[in-house]
């Protein structure tokens, strides 16, 4: 006890430490979404990560040593994606209804988030490496990251663009999707899963199942077509 510190020191080195850290400040951020009735702009996922980076860089530690506790919630990503099928299941007949339009859509949503964010960064002179990196940013991160890696990007940029792509295509769709006067769910969940992955997917869950169920199938498909058109855009570009 002669050092006030030694708990911390002893504390910060228990693996469980940073998985209750975790679960602490997703709980919190999900309540505190909940208490402003689910507001865009209070999105948990930002919160959550806020808090999270905000300890670890205030206590000095490694992103290393963090993972090392919080893995068994990177483990959980894979039982939540699969779950996914449940609802997909229950909205199956409006699903293949909507085959053609999704389709077209994805097609036109793929194209147009790596030609966008490429056309523009390379009018301001960006590398072609940062090129690379920024290309992918409207998948899933282990899906962007492979992309990049395997085409001399930097993954690690990657992932970063993936988050934040994530979460402001989680902040905007709401009150986007509204001005836009777009009611059908179908089309809202679709479109956000299209361009922000599982955090966009996360936020068309909380409003309503049938988004949700949409983003879902975006999501995926979006990951299969970027891959596929990534390399081959890029090299048209």
């Amino acid at each position: 006890m002669t050092n006030p510190f030694s708990i911390w020191v002893y504390l910060s080195a228990t693996p469980l430490l940073w998985l209750a850290l975790t679960l602490v400040a997703w709980i919190a951020a999900d309540a505190l979404a909940r208490a402003c009735g689910r507001h865009p702009l209070v999105n948990p996922v930002l919160i959550a990560i806020a808090v999270v980076g905000g300890v670890l860089v205030a206590t000095g530690t490694p992103y290393q040593t963090y993972f090392e506790g919080a893995q068994f919630v990177h483990f959980l990503l894979g039982p939540a994606t699969v779950a996914i099928a449940v609802p997909l299941v229950r909205h199956l007949t409006l699903v293949r209804g909507n085959i053609v339009p999704m389709i077209v859509a994805l097609l036109a949503g793929a194209v147009t988030a790596v030609v966008s964010v490429v056309t523009v960064a390379a009018a301001f002179g960006v590398p072609r490496e940062i090129l690379v990196s920024l290309a992918p940013k409207s998948v899933t991160a282990g899906i962007a990251m492979a992309i990049t890696e395997s085409m001399g990007g930097r993954p690690a940029l990657t992932a970063v663009l993936v988050i934040a792509t994530g979460v402001m295509g989680a902040v905007i769709v709401t009150p986007l999707m509204n001005a836009l006067k777009i009611t059908d769910y179908a089309a809202r969940g679709f479109a956000v899963g299209l361009a922000s992955h599982g955090i966009g997917t996360a936020r068309a869950f909380a409003v309503d199942e049938i988004a949700g169920t949409f983003a879902a199938i975006a999501m995926g498909l979006n990951g299969v077509a970027t891959s596929l058109l990534v390399p081959l855009l890029l090299r048209w570009l």
